[in-house]
């Protein structure tokens, strides 16, 4: 137990200088990180909502909306298999179902064959056609379609992982350092964001772009009176002039091309009339798909759409090849770099609405750090003091080794850039009197071991040895909680089970081979007739 060859002793020297290395950057001023040279590890430990200060957002995602969509979608498929199977009727929605009222009741059986074999297959699941949708007859003439409570299920999920995807991807885009995005219960997204500044309309906008054709017979009249062409509906422009009414435009409701194939999108002046615009770039599909359609409709108007509404409706002069253009509607600088950065997340699968927002100060961050360094210090001097008064020169070893796990502590979580928080400053606090714990173990055994009349190198092994299996079950037991806290709790909780699992690792380090190599080096150099404990 007390033989340490060179190698083990360079080692573990090692280990500690790489520890004082990665923690280094956290005791000078992100200023000072940003001047040292490369081949420097220069990670910070980052801090947590409750200690920097920053926003607490609890989201609600419209999942029904979604589902509600889908339902409708469910409807305008129906009339194109009706006609296939020779049959004739009328679909509406109604609650959670689609109604099929057939003009004969005698085509009941026919119309929901064909409704079972084609309708089914037509929806994107992988549940299969029969776990997708049900197709029911509850009188002659009648048959009702929904979706099955495992679609509705794996839709629910479905949106939610987009929504999380999304609007992650909008927090990084805005630079924004260590947030904490997870999902709480079934429709609901917690979003912490440390720091001053963030817009938090961001998270809440849809986003959805897409561009279709634009009926231009239609007459302004005509459109007043909600009067429109078969598979086209009325949707309104702000007009650019103060006090003008809205325009409306008969908008074909098929989509020629939609957001979910831009590529980019940045902020940028018109060339011509220096306005701010937002210029865009499509992937390879998109910019085929709006090189056929633009080709396909020369001279014609088109619209761009945001969230349902009109924000430009130009005329396709030429067929737009490269697969990239701008979008213009009167926006401010702001507003174009906002809308950039909501395109290049991706839409919203779903509305967001916000039901709790909370801003913590930094202030009440600076109290918490501060409260934290003060019991830190106090329990690091009351540790130093009673190991020293009660192991004397073996408590000083203990104290060098704790001084050691601390370091350690600080270097592993910046190398895991993990967040600390109010409760991360607690579980290195209690760090800090576990950290002895071992040693204490040790100790009490070697001093055992002297009053049974053992030399001092006998008795420190055999303290060790004896002592070994106690320290790794009540540690292993300890780590086995901080995992437990880890994986099922949230947000400050898991902030806390982190320190402690570093902490329970580093302490075992330190006092298990750090603390018995500067006492194995001591007894070797010193070899002492006897010792006090």
């Amino acid at each position: 137990m007390l033989n340490f060859p060179p190698w083990k002793i360079w080692l573990v020297i090692a280990t500690c200088l790489t520890g004082v290395l990665f923690a280094f950057p956290n005791v000078i001023s992100e200023q000072r990180v940003e001047s040292l040279p490369e081949w420097l590890p220069a990670n910070q430990i980052n801090l947590g909502l409750d200690l920097q200060g920053g926003q607490h957002l609890l989201l609600e995602v419209d999942v029904a909306e979604t589902v509600a969509r889908d339902v409708e979608d469910l409807r305008d498929q129906v009339p194109a298999v009706l006609r296939v199977a020779k049959t004739f009727g009328r679909a509406a929605v109604v609650g959670d179902a689609v109604v099929v009222t057939l003009r004969n009741a005698t085509d009941t059986d026919v119309a929901q064959d064909a409704l079972e074999d084609e309708l089914a297959q037509m929806i994107n699941t992988p549940l299969g056609p029969q776990a997708s949708v049900e197709v029911t007859s509850p009188r002659d003439g009648v048959i009702e379609l929904r979706f099955s409570e495992q679609a509705i299920a794996e839709r629910r999920n479905q949106v939610m992982s987009k929504t999380l995807e999304v609007i992650r991807r909008r927090v990084d885009e805005l630079g924004t350092r260590e947030p904490s995005i997870q999902r709480q219960g079934q429709d609901r997204i917690l979003v912490q964001i440390p720091g001053g500044g963030f817009d938090v309309s961001v998270l809440k906008e849809q986003a959805k772009l897409s561009f279709h054709l634009v009926d231009d017979t239609a007459s302004f009249s005509e459109l007043r009176r909600g009067r429109v062409r078969s598979g086209y509906e009325i949707m309104y422009q702000d007009p650019e002039f103060e006090g003008g009414e809205p325009i409306p435009y008969a908008i074909q409701r098929r989509v020629m091309v939609d957001g979910a194939d831009l590529k980019d999108a940045q902020p940028g002046f018109d060339g011509q009339t220096n306005q701010p615009i937002v210029s865009f770039t499509f992937n390879q599909r998109g910019a085929k798909a709006f090189a056929d359609a633009t080709l396909a409709n020369v001279n014609k108007p088109f619209a761009i759409l945001l969230d349902d509404k009109v924000i430009s409706a130009p005329v396709i002069r030429e067929p737009i090849l490269g697969g990239s253009g701008q979008i213009s509607g009167g926006f401010t600088v702001t507003e174009t770099a906002k809308l950039a950065v909501l395109l290049r997340a991706g839409a919203l699968p779903a509305s967001v609405g916000v039901i709790e927002e909370r801003t913590v100060g930094p202030d009440l961050g600076a109290d918490s750090i501060e409260a934290g360094r003060i019991a830190a210090i106090i329990g690091l001097v009351a540790v130093i003091g009673f190991m020293i008064l009660c192991y004397g020169g073996f408590g000083v070893a203990a104290n060098v080794s704790l001084l050691a796990n601390l370091i350690l502590i600080a270097g592993i979580l910046s190398i895991l850039q993990a967040t600390l928080t109010l409760p991360g400053i607690a579980g290195i606090v209690l760090t800090i009197g576990m950290a002895v714990d071992a040693n204490v173990l040790v100790f009490e055994r070697i001093r055992e071991e002297l009053r049974s009349g053992k030399g001092p190198v006998a008795a420190v092994e055999t303290g060790y040895s004896k002592a070994m299996s106690t320290i790794l079950d009540a540690n292993i037991t300890t780590l086995i909680a901080a995992v437990i806290l880890f994986f099922a709790g949230t947000g400050p909780i898991r902030g806390f089970a982190v320190t402690l699992s570093v902490g329970i690792v580093t302490s075992v380090f330190t006092a298990v081979i750090l603390t018995r190599m500067l006492i194995a080096i001591w007894l070797r150099r010193k070899r002492p007739a006897a010792i006090e404990v």
